[in-house]
């Protein structure tokens, strides 16, 4: 189909032609004259409605192939195993899963921008608009003016009239989102109910933190304060510090008649009693023992415990007492725990609902 067999207002008019090439030529009396703009090229797509449409399919194959990478992205990081790597030259190997993630939601990105500019390149209008400089504050015929170009703007973007290219558009930007959802993923692992568990469990042996041996009952004794972790840790682990901030007790011992609270007396042995060593405010690990008054005081904020009564919250901005570990002993004769705490430890979190 050529331009000669297009509807006569498909073609530009001379008179549109001449205005928008019109070129100012220097004289003596004014040698810097505005050359004006250079004539304006139509394009293929301008005057050949087969080259438009054309290039309306090359955009709305690309918006296709965007939204065909975003579900590949998203079925990349359900398929490939975290630990699984391939050979790529000349890369080398890699995460199989890294490269499936970036060329995926590589070729969506590349695919939208590609598709945009290509559609700005050939569809939408190339005429060059010259404008004078105006005020800051628009006057209401500017504002007129710019809502008229902007219509007029929407209008020769061919938006309304190439209706493929704006449902495959709409697709491609409405599932290109969905592989930054898939991201929030892979923050990490979720949490389940980790932050309600530590390594203690029943049988597990209290260990002395400062000699890393098993504590019997006489090696603590009254007025001490003791840290101890539980049977099996080591500060080589790797997630050492993360169990440890969950895990740590300190155990002292109080005379049995000194003992206020039931529960206190039912769960130590013989006077000997384990608190979490994590403080109940913003979790900073206590470390001050008054023997006299049995009070722990967190050096962070000053919340200060009573390990006689429970360890009961008696000043401070702390806003719950100190977990409680029931221990025992065992047919050895070394402490160990009856069980996990029966709270989670540390700061107060949404799950202690």
């Amino acid at each position: 189909m050529s331009s000669q067999e297009n509807p006569e207002e498909n073609l530009p008019s001379e008179q549109e032609s001449a205005a928008h090439g019109a070129v100012a030529v220097a004289d003596d009396a004014d040698p810097f004259a505005d050359p004006g703009l250079p004539p304006h090229e139509h394009r293929v797509q301008d005057i050949d409605e087969q080259a438009a449409r054309r290039s309306e399919r090359t955009v709305a194959m690309l918006f296709t192939i965007s939204m065909l990478s975003t579900v590949g992205f998203i079925a990349s990081f359900v398929a490939f195993p975290v630990d699984k790597s391939v050979y790529i030259w000349p890369i080398g190997h890699i995460s199989a899963l890294n490269f499936a993630l970036g060329m995926t939601l590589g070729l969506a990105l590349f695919c939208i921008g590609a598709g945009a500019v290509h559609w700005a390149r050939t569809l939408m209008s190339d005429v060059e608009v010259a404008d004078e400089r105006h005020a800051i504050q628009a006057e209401p015929e500017v504002k007129a003016k710019v809502l008229a170009d902007f219509a007029q703007g929407a209008k020769e973007s061919q938006l309304g009239r190439r209706k493929l290219i704006r449902n495959t558009m709409f697709g491609a930007l409405t599932l290109v989102p969905l592989s930054g959802v898939v991201l929030l993923r892979d923050l990490g692992p979720l949490p389940e109910d980790k932050l309600r568990h530590t390594l203690w469990s029943k049988g597990k042996l209290l260990v002395n933190m400062n000699t890393n041996e098993p504590l019997r009952p006489s090696d603590v004794q009254v007025g001490s304060l003791t840290f101890a972790k539980p049977e099996g840790l080591e500060e080589h682990d790797h997630d050492f510090q993360t169990q440890i901030a969950k895990a740590a007790l300190m155990i002292v011992r109080i005379q049995p008649d000194n003992i206020k609270d039931k529960r206190e007396l039912e769960w130590s042995h013989e006077g000997v009693v384990a608190y979490s060593k994590i403080c109940t405010h913003v979790g900073c690990p206590i470390s001050l023992y008054e023997q006299q008054t049995h009070h722990v005081l967190c050096p962070c904020h000053q919340s200060t415990f009573d390990l006689s009564d429970g360890a009961r919250v008696i000043f401070g901005p702390a806003g719950h007492a100190l977990p409680q570990l029931k221990i025992g002993v065992n047919e050895e004769g070394y402490l160990e725990a009856h069980g996990d705490f029966e709270e989670p430890v540390g700061p107060a979190f949404w799950e202690r609902g």
